[in-house]
């Protein structure tokens, strides 16, 4: 797998640094909202966002499948969990529709401007949070939400490797320390296990076009 080069050496510090942004949730405790993926034989080519609410007390989020010309996916390993490496994800903000959000959250996070949307899960995925999790959102939030709602994209990168910059567009603390072009397989491999089911059921929506 092609690796990037690492934020470290982008910021000029060392591997110590961490930023603690990170939340653990108990893969256990992931449920859909709707049908689950394997009823779906291909991810269907999106040209809008599903609008349909997620379940009521479910923050909303979006997760971005990245992937290039070779069909590879990026991944990148958390600052604050070297070990831990993730597709890309944030939340969607109020009145803001999920499409829009995974391009704003892909530039925020990886500097990428140059990509398209080629499909979407077309359900939400929802897990919860564990009790110590979500009270300690629920004062860093100011609201008490029961867990998240993922709406899935998949994207392809139109321009270059060299558009790809962890510290992403500056308006964000930078979350990634290092980066990589990764078989699905990796991807899964590589991802803590809460978020296992998740990467595997999105991954079979997306297998069409990664194939």
């Amino acid at each position: 797998m092609k690796r990037g080069a690492s934020i470290e050496r982008q910021l000029g510090v060392g591997k110590g640094m961490a930023i603690s942004r990170c939340v653990v949730f108990n893969h256990s405790l992931l449920h859909y909202h709707r049908r689950p993926p394997s009823l779906f034989s291909s991810a269907l080519r999106s040209t809008s966002s599903s609008m349909e609410a997620p379940p009521e007390g479910y923050r909303r989020n979006v997760g971005i499948c990245l992937i290039n010309s070779s069909k590879k996916i990026f991944a990148a390993s958390r600052l604050d969990i070297p070990d831990a490496w993730q597709m890309p994800q944030g939340g969607v903000d109020e009145g803001e529709d999920p499409r829009s959000a995974a391009i704003r959250e892909l530039r925020e996070e990886t500097g990428v401007r140059s990509a398209e949307i080629i499909a979407e899960v077309p359900y939400w995925l929802t897990y919860d949070f564990p009790p110590h999790v979500r009270e300690k959102l629920r004062h860093q939030w100011g609201s008490d939400w029961k867990g998240q709602a993922q709406k899935w994209f998949l994207l392809k990168l139109t321009g270059s490797d060299e558009e790809i910059n962890l510290l992403g567009d500056g308006t964000e603390k930078p979350e990634f320390g290092e980066w990589s072009w990764m078989s699905p397989e990796q991807v899964v491999e590589r991802a803590v296990d809460f978020k296992k089911p998740v990467y595997k059921d999105v991954l079979t929506v997306f297998k069409p076009h990664l194939e």
